[in-house]
């Protein structure tokens, strides 16, 4: 005799229904790590190196060709993304996989995961700006300015490939944990999120690299770029994240990342080929040391975890405050510090300087530069804790949509 499911076991089928539907075949199928995600982390590394090891090659070696590793890693970063998302934007559109079909959304009549779109659209900008690059140095020289057109774009599509493949990962994490079946997935995706997050740090600092060198550390701009720039991330990465050290875990790989190449690049031998040299230099020159970023991570953490209850503006207000005053506390006297003679070391790496570098440079001279002090500091902090409330507050809201992306 034979007896149909539903009839004898009528919760049973709604169960084996549940099992069985398209959504739930899809969050056991990415429950391990999909194969296009480990590519997308692969690509943002990649640029996060290149990006590094580019701006050593200027201030080492100087401009010399376009085609130089460097600038092979990050471009790598933007092919990489475009074919994987590429392939994965027209295998959910043509393909005939249900599963991945019930976890796309539908641009302009193609479909995908939403991450997929925006990485690929990064992707796409970074090899547009290459040629962009190439034709501005051409046109207006070859200067080792950060903040130009070309740069601006390639670091924009940067942002836009790490933001998708974070994307990627979030709508995996986030059906992953809705199925306790796949906890240690869950883990290991967010895991990977944190580490992007700490490269999106990394990539914030960078752009602000001409405003933060040593010698900026007591200026009105240096806070209020950083006011600006950074308690977004944090509050963004860790309203996603659910984790509750997660500012301080990607400030601390931020650090790591800036200490590992004041350590490993001075390794490798290089001479300038660009003139004129103002500067002997026979290695790579690194970046300069790390803000250091990971006291107000931390203290943002222990207050997040305390205000758990409280309206997003109350935290933020706090915040900004938190964030701006302990900065200024750690990063003014230990700037003090990194211009002395006592952090001329291969740790701290103040002895190291651009071929470029004239025996008038401030660095060189180890003084401030347009030292702010009196009135004219306590406004730039007070803007600067302002920027930190608003960045705050647009990183919890934000942060706080991402934690239902499930596409």
């Amino acid at each position: 005799m034979s007896t149909s499911v539903g009839s004898v076991h009528p919760a049973g089928a709604s169960e084996y229904a549940a099992a069985t539907s398209p959504r739930a075949i899809a969050t056991r199928r990415t429950a391990s790590v999909p194969w296009y995600i480990w590519f997308g982390v692969a690509a943002v590394t990649s640029a996060s190196i290149g990006g590094a090891w580019d701006v050593s090659w200027h201030r080492s070696i100087g401009r010399d060709s376009f085609l130089t590793p460097a600038h092979m890693a990050i471009y790598a970063c933007g092919v990489i993304a475009a074919v994987i998302c590429g392939y994965l934007i027209f295998a959910t559109t043509f393909g005939k996989s249900a599963a991945l079909k019930d976890v796309s959304v539908n641009v302009l009549g193609f479909r995908a995961p939403l991450g997929a779109f925006i990485a690929a659209w990064g992707g796409i900008a970074m090899i547009v700006s290459a040629p962009f690059d190439n034709w501005w140095h051409a046109a207006y020289g070859l200067d080792v300015k950060i903040v130009s057109p070309p740069h601006t774009l390639l670091i924009l599509g940067i942002r836009g490939v790490a933001v998708g493949i974070m994307f990627l990962i979030l709508a995996a994490m986030n059906r992953a944990h809705a199925d306790a079946r796949s906890e240690s997935s869950y883990l290991s995706l967010r895991g990977l999120f944190l580490y992007l997050g700490g490269l999106m740090v990394v990539g914030q600092m960078f752009f602000l690299f001409e405003f933060t060198a040593n010698v900026q550390l007591h200026s009105r701009l240096a806070y209020i770029t950083m006011g600006i720039a950074m308690p977004i991330v944090f509050a963004l990465i860790a309203r996603a994240s659910g984790h509750p050290w997660a500012s301080t875990i990607t400030a601390a790989l931020y650090m790591a990342f800036t200490i590992a190449e004041i350590l490993i690049l001075p390794l490798f031998p290089a001479t300038p080929k660009l003139g004129p040299v103002y500067y002997p230099v026979t290695h790579m020159v690194p970046a300069n040391f790390p803000v250091l970023l990971i006291v107000p991570a931390l203290a943002l953490d222990l207050l997040w975890q305390r205000t758990r209850n409280w309206k997003a503006w109350q935290i933020a207000i706090v915040s900004g405050i938190v964030f701006t005053g302990l900065l200024v506390a750690v990063e003014w006297s230990f700037a003090n510090f990194l211009l002395s003679k006592a952090s001329e070391n291969r740790f701290f790496g103040t002895g190291y300087f651009g071929y470029y570098a004239r025996a008038d440079n401030f660095s060189r001279l180890r003084l401030f530069y347009h030292p702010a002090t009196g009135i004219v500091l306590a406004k730039a902090l007070a803007w600067a804790s302002v920027y930190g409330m608003i960045g705050t507050w647009a990183g919890l809201r934000f942060g706080g949509w991402m934690k239902t992306v499930q596409r």
